[in-house]
């Protein structure tokens, strides 16, 4: 047991991945949160991670370095796949669950030259805390279960991750929705009020309120590479959609912004949704 963002009891199981050799999954009250594979870090398995690994892949040249701050550190696969893929990175990591972080430690112990630390706080807190201009990616990836906090759902919070930021820097948010996707369209709203420039990565059947799942949300002050992350979101084994420009604009029609005064935490997930 461990004690989650929500400051309620969880229970944290590391569980071997039967279907790959050296492979983990991180299980947080039953809801799969990260998947490691020690052997190969640049193994992505879960959709939405490998749409996080095309952001960081195109947010710079090929394999030069950059800084990248994790809000929710789970098992740190995005981070452990940086340090492969962008040696010489600098990675800070940050997770309100102390137990969790140090399970992680122990069983899936991090290279000490990979360049990443973790910390233990509250991630928005943790964040306020950052000097302007110091990343050149931050990832928002914050649950309580499988529930993100209303807190990193905000305009104010937005915000403070584009002060955070680097011009040109990139914004990329976990976010878990289905049916109408209402949460989902209001964080669009709410991450236009703060970026010059936004769009969301998915499965159509998601973007469609077919079925409940992730969505990508990515942002910037500056123009997004659409094309190229188009073309990897379809390429990928789960394809995906980017939707940007006059199609985001249709997307979060009448959508509005979320602001800490009417803040809610994202929607439950049906039950079962997460089963592996």
């Amino acid at each position: 047991m461990s004690t989650g963002a929500d400051g309620l009891r969880t229970h944290t199981e590391l569980v071997r991945d039967a279907d790959r050799p050296d492979s983990w999954l991180l299980v947080v009250d039953g809801t799969p949160q990260s998947h490691v594979d020690l052997s190969d870090p640049t193994h992505l398995d879960f959709e939405y991670v490998r749409r996080l690994g095309h952001v960081a892949d195109l947010l710079a040249p090929a394999g030069q370095p950059i800084d990248a701050f994790h809000l929710g550190a789970g098992a740190l696969t995005l981070a452990r796949y940086i340090a492969a893929t962008r040696p010489g990175s600098r990675q800070r990591a940050v997770d309100i669950d102390a137990d969790l972080v140090a399970a992680v430690r122990s069983t899936l112990p991090l290279d000490r030259r990979s360049g990443i630390r973790v910390g233990i706080g509250d991630a928005r807190t943790w964040l306020a805390e950052r000097q302007d201009a110091r990343a050149d990616l931050i990832v928002s990836d914050v649950f309580a279960g499988a529930r993100t906090p209303a807190a990193l759902t905000t305009v104010e919070f937005f915000t403070d991750a584009a002060r955070v930021l680097r011009p040109g820097g990139v914004f990329a948010v976990n976010v878990a929705d289905g049916g109408r996707l209402l949460h989902a369209r209001r964080q669009l709203a709410t991450a236009a009020e703060v970026f010059a420039h936004a769009g969301v990565v998915a499965e159509p059947g998601v973007l469609r309120g077919r079925r409940f799942g992730n969505l990508v949300l990515v942002a910037s002050d500056r123009p997004l590479p659409a094309d190229d992350l188009a073309q990897r979101a379809h390429r990928d084994p789960d394809m995906a959609r980017l939707v940007h420009g006059e199609d985001l604009e249709r997307f979060v029609s009448g959508a509005r912004p979320v602001h800490d005064a009417d803040a809610a935490d994202s929607p439950a997930p049906p039950s079962g949704t997460f089963v592996r």
